[in-house]
């Protein structure tokens, strides 16, 4: 993973982020998902509490929110050009060190539990299913259902616990 450096996003980097958004939603619709939400705007995502990025031009995106006290990785995106080069494993490292920095017990997402680069891919890296939803994820899932989410397939929550670092 050596060369992959994880930064947080800059007001030029927000810029690029909707494009790697969309090149990555294309491997939904090669999947037949054709109607996913349009790429969130760049003043969106400026919003949110942390945006990590890798590349320069941006290849990789995380969106980090605070949820329920705990950090929420609401977003992760690499471009198809980049997958497999571990940009990824990257951002999801730097996503559990920056929760560990903050104080976060663990990391939540929300994602589809059968698309191979969703779920599986998470638990690959540490996280697990959970039923364990505070009041904010869990009214985080249910906006998903009302956007239609869940008729591409089964929506899970899943969480990583904030492992202390070894000194």
């Amino acid at each position: 993973m050596g060369g992959v450096v994880v930064r947080v996003a800059s007001a030029a980097d927000l810029l690029e982020v909707p494009a790697v958004e969309a090149a990555a939603d294309e491997l939904f619709r090669e999947r037949g998902v054709l109607d996913l939400p349009a790429a969130a705007p760049a003043a969106l995502r400026a919003g949110a509490w942390r945006v990590l990025v890798v590349g320069r031009p941006v290849v990789g995106f995380a969106v980090l929110e605070r949820v329920d006290g705990e950090v929420h990785l609401e977003q992760l995106s690499v471009h198809p050009s980049a997958m497999r080069q571990g940009v990824g494993r990257a951002l999801l490292e730097a996503t559990v060190s920056m929760a560990w920095v903050v104080g976060a017990r663990r990391v939540t997402l929300l994602t589809y539990a059968d698309v191979p680069w969703n779920a599986p891919w998470y638990a690959r890296h540490g996280w697990q299913v959970t039923d364990d939803l505070g009041p904010e994820l869990r009214a985080l899932a249910e906006h998903e259902v009302e956007l239609g989410l869940t008729r591409h397939g089964r929506r899970v929550a899943m969480a990583r616990p904030v492992q202390p670092r070894s000194v």
